[in-house]
């Protein structure tokens, strides 16, 4: 399909720029520190995206680590298995990995708001209820302190999908469509990703909820992709395996 082709060419053009994926950590740094003061003003109005229930919210942000997985995992298999099956095996051990770290984080920003809030019903509070969940299914509302997991998982997400859509900046032979669509879906969806971080940033949390998980979620980009990766004991950095037998 020509064009799909020429998206695609058109992503890896945009890749290529060095600025583009060295500085796409400072830009969730800099979305959520300027998104946040911007809503600190109270002057930004209210729109589609101010709405939890916004499409890209409801289908999107709240099941993106399925969306990632879903997209990522094919994809990843596709870039290698011809090569090597086993380095497309190791390769797919990230997303096990990922998922992990995923899981640790937003359960345990979970813990940290049960542990630090208080269930209020009119304004009364009501110490019986000792978790948000039992807390709002009383009616009432939770005042824990809410790091931010959209901020968390849509920084890791993103930082992740480009890490291993990298591969497809020096592929010239094993491509197929099935490969072409995948990787056109993974731009779409760290863009949809982006905004939807922005909109996080600008419209709901504060400056340190907002903080805390982008920087949370860069630093477990960092961990695994630039320190624990490049080791041999590892599920390896996604580049172009040479033939092996």
């Amino acid at each position: 399909m020509v064009d799909v082709d020429i998206i695609v060419n058109k992503f890896v053009a945009l890749w290529r720029i060095p600025f583009v994926r060295l500085k796409l950590p400072w830009t969730f740094l800099v979305l959520s520190m300027v998104g946040s003061l911007v809503k600190s003003t109270q002057l930004v109005p209210d729109t589609y995206f101010s709405n939890s229930r916004n499409v890209l919210n409801m289908y999107f942000v709240k099941v993106s680590w399925g969306w990632t997985l879903l997209l990522l995992t094919p994809f990843i298999f596709l870039i290698y298995y011809k090569d090597s099956l086993t380095f497309a095996l190791r390769r797919m051990s990230s997303l096990v990995v990922a998922t992990a770290i995923w899981y640790i984080f937003t359960e345990t920003f979970f813990y940290i708001e049960d542990a630090t809030g208080t269930c209020h019903r009119d304004q009364v509070p009501h110490k019986e209820f000792t978790t948000k969940w039992r807390c709002r299914n009383a009616g009432g509302q939770w005042d824990g302190y809410d790091i931010s997991g959209h901020s968390f998982i849509l920084s890791y997400s993103a930082l992740i999908i480009a890490e291993e859509m990298a591969p497809m900046a020096t592929m010239e032979r094993n491509r197929n469509i099935v490969l072409d669509l995948l990787y056109v879906s993974l731009n779409g969806i760290v863009f949809i990703w982006i905004w939807m971080f922005m909109c996080t940033s600008v419209y709901f949390h504060n400056f340190w909820q907002n903080g805390l998980g982008t920087v949370f979620g860069i630093l477990a980009w960092f961990v695994t992709y630039r320190v624990w990766y490049p080791k041999p004991l590892s599920p390896g950095l996604p580049l172009k395996p040479t033939k092996q037998s």
